[in-house]
């Protein structure tokens, strides 16, 4: 009966998200009362153990999403990521951006929320794209789309990542180094593929792309050019070179990777450990961002790029939480014994297996929910309380349910909706870049962890 109602709790919490529309952090705790109480944990107990599962995932990942959000924020209003793609236009032309687009959105900025990655990059591609003949535009956004999620789901800090970091007890040094590795060469990897399928006519221009007249499109792209010339609005001197721009995010991975080296090295030192730890470097980060962004930007747009830095953060933390708080009540109800013996195997591939049925997981709920963060906190949860009788390490189930969650972005999406006018393309055109693309991401990833998780 366990099994049974815990998958009524999480059609309750899919169907809620897309039936009525209701806000997933509502719909997660509805799923969590139910699951509590049908359980026998009792009205006192349901609500005891949703509330330690919320302030259990706060203090694992709650400074960390706070501050990478805030540092996010800080490097979009000193336009750092609108100057790493003029810079790669100018150093490598147009054949080479999708692959450099790729690559550094999911390296560089997983800091930034994809709605604002999407936003700020969408018109820089869009404008890039006629330089590329006739397969610009759908390379282009199918760059835009692995580099964006990936990064999202894979490199820390994305918010994805340290939500399923957090979950399931991965050290960010470990979760790091792996998605440093993984998350990029899966991009690239996509954006590739991707390439190939489009020369043998993938993309139709008639029917993929939104008609413009010439002289406006030509225009369009001037007017773009022209503002990437310009000194933004709310600057009080010429904003720092690109290289200065990036160090508050360059800084931060080096500590934690640092700390992560000398760890696995069995290198005993406070103050490695100290500057090592994920907090203090996500903060010594901050601190370098708010500082430069002091010096060139007037006080009142840092200002709007820390309230809005707020404002995103607090509807992050709780979608994060109450996901923690579903994984608590999960872990209550003894589901743990149930699903231990659905994901054991003594057979050969027993390893291989039980990533597949991890990123299954991840992926169904993706596909009922339209939402990646949503659906790899769920798939987090829900494998959490079993993660000590799998024999897979927890760093690469974290990258499995990354992987799943991000298998075919579609239509039940707000960035779906956001991605089509920003790119110029039709609903079929947006089903091609952005949903097969997740798709193809999300198996090209599948195939790299497992053969992640048979060398380490």
């Amino acid at each position: 009966m366990t099994a049974l109602h815990t998958a009524i709790a999480i059609l309750v919490v899919v169907l809620l998200i897309l039936v009525p529309k209701v806000e997933p952090v509502i719909a997660l705790v509805v799923g969590s009362l139910y699951l509590g109480i049908a359980t026998g944990l009792g009205f006192e107990g349901t609500i005891r153990t949703i509330v330690d599962g919320f302030g259990d995932i706060m203090a694992e990942v709650g400074l960390l999403i706070g501050f990478g959000v805030l540092l996010g924020s800080l490097l979009n209003s000193m336009g750092a990521l609108q100057k790493l793609v003029e810079k790669l236009l100018r150093l490598l032309g147009p054949g080479k951006l999708p692959y450099a687009l790729a690559g550094a959105l999911s390296a560089v900025f997983p800091s930034i929320y994809v709605d604002v990655q999407l936003v700020l990059a969408a018109p820089l591609a869009k404008s890039a794209a006629p330089r590329m003949g006739r397969l610009g535009l759908p390379m282009m956004g199918g760059a835009l789309s692995a580099g964006i999620l990936v990064g999202y789901v894979f490199v820390v800090p994305g918010l994805g990542t340290l939500a399923v970091a957090g979950l399931l007890h991965v050290p960010l040094g470990t979760m790091l180094v792996y998605g440093f590795v993984l998350g990029p060469l899966a991009a690239l990897l996509t954006t590739f593929l991707y390439g190939r399928l489009l020369r043998v006519g993938l993309w139709n221009a008639d029917t993929d792309e939104v008609t413009a007249d010439a002289e406006a499109a030509d225009a369009e792209s001037a007017s773009q050019e022209a503002v990437s010339e310009e000194t933004p609005t709310g600057t009080r001197r010429p904003l720092p070179p690109l290289y200065l721009s990036l160090l508050p995010i360059a800084v931060p991975l080096l500590l934690i990777a640092t700390g992560a080296i000398a760890d696995a090295a069995g290198v005993k030192s406070d103050l490695l450990a100290f500057l090592g730890d994920p907090a203090f470097a996500l903060f010594a980060g901050l601190v370098g961002a708010y500082v430069l962004a002091k010096r060139v930007l007037t006080g009142e747009r840092v200002e709007q790029a820390v309230t809005e830095g707020f404002h995103s953060t607090g509807q992050i933390l709780l979608v994060t939480g109450v996901g923690g708080s579903l994984g608590a009540v999960i872990g209550k109800t003894g589901l743990d014994k149930v699903l231990s013996g659905i994901f054991s195997a003594d057979a050969g591939m027993s390893t291989v297996v039980t990533i597949l049925l991890v990123w299954l997981v991840a992926a169904l709920l993706h596909l009922a929910i339209g939402s990646i963060g949503v659906a790899a906190i769920a798939a987090a949860g829900i494998i959490a309380p079993i993660m000590g009788d799998l024999a897979v390490p927890p760093a690469v189930l974290a990258l499995a349910i990354g992987s799943g969650s991000l298998f075919a972005l579609q239509v039940n999406s707000n960035f779906f909706w956001m991605f089509q006018p920003l790119l110029g393309v039709t609903t079929r055109g947006a089903l091609k870049a952005l949903t097969f693309v997740t798709a193809m991401a999300s198996v090209v990833s599948l195939v790299l962890v497992v053969a992640a998780s048979l060398v380490v």
